[in-house]
């Protein structure tokens, strides 16, 4: 297993997510063995009519953070795709940063299981939660 570090994560940032996943401009926070923290900033273009962060936004932030999650937990980034996602939105989330804090709950040999808490900055109280599962991709030669 190779070391799953900070630079090794910057640079999954740019190699592996798609541009408009990099648009969110994402910042890692915190990586271990049992997870990762992500930051999203708060932009108004993340917003619907109504000034509150969009449901899709909040979504792509709980599923990217859990393969920084998946891949911190096993050293390195390996390919996965994403299987089910439940998301559960428990109060609004406006005029603030987001961050996501993945756990994994179980990491196998070809599927991976998590979950996400999503608050915003300064306030512990969640805005959403998230349950997802992955599975687990043969490298690519």
């Amino acid at each position: 297993m190779s070391a799953f570090d900070q630079a090794t994560a910057e640079r999954m940032l740019t190699d592996v997510f798609a541009p408009w996943i990099q648009a969110l401009e994402l910042s890692i926070e915190s990586l271990s063995p049992e997870g990762a923290v992500l930051q999203m900033p708060f932009s108004e273009r993340l917003c619907r009519d109504n000034g509150v962060i969009c449901g899709q936004a909040l979504m792509s932030l709980a599923d990217t953070a859990m393969v920084f999650a998946v891949s911190s937990a096993g050293g390195a980034y390996r390919p996965m795709t994403t299987v089910d996602q439940t998301m559960h939105f428990l109060r609004p989330a406006a005029s603030a940063d987001v961050l996501a804090d993945a756990k994994v709950v179980r990491l196998g040999r070809t599927m991976a299981f998590g979950s996400v808490t999503l608050t915003t900055v300064g306030d512990s109280r969640p805005v959403a939660m998230a349950q997802l599962a992955y599975a687990l991709l043969p490298e690519s030669k």
